[in-house]
């Protein structure tokens, strides 16, 4: 991953926990071409349509930004499972054994392709988020149809 794409990255993953903070959970997205636009939306986690049409939205933004690169990130609760890692929609409730809070992230970049990571983050028991730093997922990524960014990536490599 070149710098350029690792300072988007920070960048969206900043902002989710500064949201997380504000005990709001938006997905954003920043695109990087013609200029740079920073998208968001707060209904993501309510569904697949919710996920849908975001992506789907930000793939028409990012079209006509002629983006190059871009970074998506959202909360999510990451189950460790032997070997891989699952990913669950938010939800505030309590969390099972085995799971974790993070932001999970996406990163595109046309020239050195697509990353996935993760910024996990626990609570003080006031509830207050205390985050760990944004990394690279250290197992091979094999996202699923509902991995965040997957559909905006697909939309923006499909030619």
């Amino acid at each position: 991953m070149n710098d350029a794409t690792w300072t988007l990255v920070t960048d969206v993953v900043d902002r989710v926990q500064q949201s997380i903070r504000m005990t709001d959970y938006p997905a954003i997205v920043i695109l990087d071409g013609d200029r740079r636009q920073v998208l968001s939306d707060y209904d993501y986690i309510q569904g697949e349509n919710a996920r849908t049409d975001f992506e789907t939205r930000a793939a028409d933004h990012a079209q006509a930004l002629h983006a190059r690169r871009f970074t998506f990130a959202v909360p999510q609760i990451i189950e460790m499972i032997p070997g891989s890692l699952q990913a669950h929609a938010f939800s505030v409730r309590p969390l099972r054994d085995g799971e974790q809070e993070c932001v999970v992230w996406t990163a595109y970049d046309a020239d050195d392709g697509v990353d996935y990571g993760w910024a996990p983050y626990t609570r003080r028991p006031s509830g207050q988020p205390i985050f760990d730093e944004p990394s690279t997922f250290h197992l091979p990524a094999m996202p699923t149809s509902g991995f965040p960014g997957l559909r905006l990536l697909r939309l923006l490599t499909a030619d």
